[in-house]
């Protein structure tokens, strides 16, 4: 970690808690500011914020007053969920102060080599992926560690990363929208899709947003970009980078490809069969592209690209499998926010599928899920408030659907629409914040109730 002095007796407010809240608040005191730490929740429920006023570090709780911003704060560092329109916000932009987010923070004290990754779907798998190929090459110097949005605050891994490791930093477009000087040696793009648009107000944001990570390379960096999609070819004229293009679809000029004999190949060099990977769906085959193009830049052996691809099976909470009951296999991919994303998870299977999906109501439209569910769902289960949505979306594909009240009691009724063969999938469509405080407690609590399905019917 550089030893910086610019924040000392510096005013700084930190708005909002969880992870990366937390441990801004805790470098930003480390390194002598003069820290503030706002969050919503009530402080005889806020362990987070019990913690740090034992530090010594002082908290406000319960609400987000916006006069606190009459303090002569030097800088916000927000949290990435919060939007632009919170009125704390607002404020602090009309007195003009500076907001960044926690990865911009890390980035600042950091003497590492980041590589940055970002995309509407996938990010953490070719986080992940990237991570393992650096660390399994013996010959590389330093460690790789994952970072950012893959759940892992970015500012506790540059207080312990070094100048020759790595920090491959997985980066949403809400912690995108608040750096300045962040610049990673090379950044990917696995895709840009519908999402977040209730957040960012329109999809010309999100893509603005999702492209800020180029926004700081020259000429003697790399961006990675999905060459299948036709607008990534415009928006690499918005980069100063060398592009470096993979295919899934033998793009004109992909530098990573998969080739017409099912070969995983960079630059014309055939590294491994695509279908010798462990981890299932054509979309993680863009996922490896993405990340084999990221290790060949950085040196690793196709041996290494090998041994990972053959060994990995997946994040969790990404069509992680979970077990087999009675010959149905479960699969947890509750990372499925958005239509998207459920379904890459609903074509990556080649046997029939009863669907668990339901959620948060971002009022957005399910219909493109209409013609992949007449093609490989038997049948849906449905909850959250969204449940009225998705049961029209199996009225129209023809296919039976059950609507329950919550995740719990719909693995019992999917086991029930199933048969021996099947897959049983939760890829929700839909974020969890209706039920849930995030995605993982969702999953995790799918998890459970597979475990006490397979014990009563064991």
């Amino acid at each position: 970690m550089l030893d910086i002095t610019s924040y000392q007796n510096k005013k700084v407010l930190v708005l909002g808690l969880a992870k990366s809240g937390v441990n801004a608040a805790r470098l930003l005191y480390k390194l002598g500011a003069l820290v503030t730490v706002n969050d919503k929740k009530a402080f005889d429920d806020n362990k987070d914020a019990q913690e740090l006023l034992a530090d010594g570090i002082k908290v406000i709780t319960g609400s987000h007053p916006v006069a606190l911003l009459d303090e002569n704060f030097e800088l916000m560092v927000k949290n990435p969920g919060i939007p632009y329109s919170n009125p704390m916000v607002k404020r602090a932009q009309e007195l003009n102060i500076p907001i960044i987010t926690e990865p911009e923070l890390a980035y600042q004290v950091s003497n590492s080599e980041w590589i940055g990754i970002t995309g509407s779907n996938g990010k953490t798998t070719t986080t992940t992926l990237i991570g393992l190929m650096l660390n399994e090459d013996k010959n590389r110097r330093g460690t790789a560690y994952d970072a950012g949005n893959i759940g892992i605050p970015a500012t506790a891994v540059a207080q312990k990363a070094g100048a020759d490791d790595t920090i491959v930093a997985e980066l949403s477009s809400f912690q995108l929208c608040g750096i300045q000087t962040l610049h990673p040696h090379i950044a990917v793009l696995t895709n840009i899709y519908e999402a977040h648009l209730d957040w960012h107000g329109n999809r010309e944001n999100y893509v603005n947003a999702k492209m800020r990570l180029t926004m700081n390379q020259t000429a003697d960096d790399y961006f990675v970009m999905n060459w299948d999609l036709p607008e990534m070819h415009e928006l690499a004229k918005r980069s100063k980078a060398t592009i470096v293009p993979f295919s899934r679809q033998g793009a004109a000029g992909a530098q990573a490809v998969l080739t017409e004999d099912g070969y995983l190949s960079y630059a014309g060099d055939k590294i491994m069969k695509a279908d010798a990977m462990q981890i299932p769906g054509v979309h993680n085959i863009e996922n490896a592209l993405a990340a084999i193009a990221v290790a060949k830049l950085e040196g690793v052996s196709d041996e290494a690209i090998v041994a990972v691809l053959q060994r990995f099976t997946g994040v969790k909470h990404r069509i992680q499998y979970v077990q087999t009951v009675n010959g149905r296999k479960f699969y947890n991919d509750s990372k499925a926010t958005n239509v998207e994303a459920a379904s890459v998870a609903i074509q990556a299977f080649h046997d029939p599928i009863v669907l668990l999906c339901g959620g948060l109501d971002r009022h957005l439209p399910m219909t493109d899920l209409v013609p992949l569910v007449k093609k490989h769902v038997r049948a849906l289960v449905t909850f959250g408030e969204t449940a009225a949505q998705m049961n029209e979306v199996a009225k129209e594909a023809g296919v039976p659907f059950t609507q329950t009240t919550d995740l719990k009691t719909a693995v019992p009724l999917a086991y029930q629409a199933s048969q021996p063969g099947d897959i049983v999938l939760l890829s929700p469509a839909n974020a969890s914040w209706d039920q849930f405080p995030t995605f993982e407690v969702r999953g995790d609590v799918f998890i459970d109730a597979v475990q006490q399905l397979a014990e009563s019917e064991a």
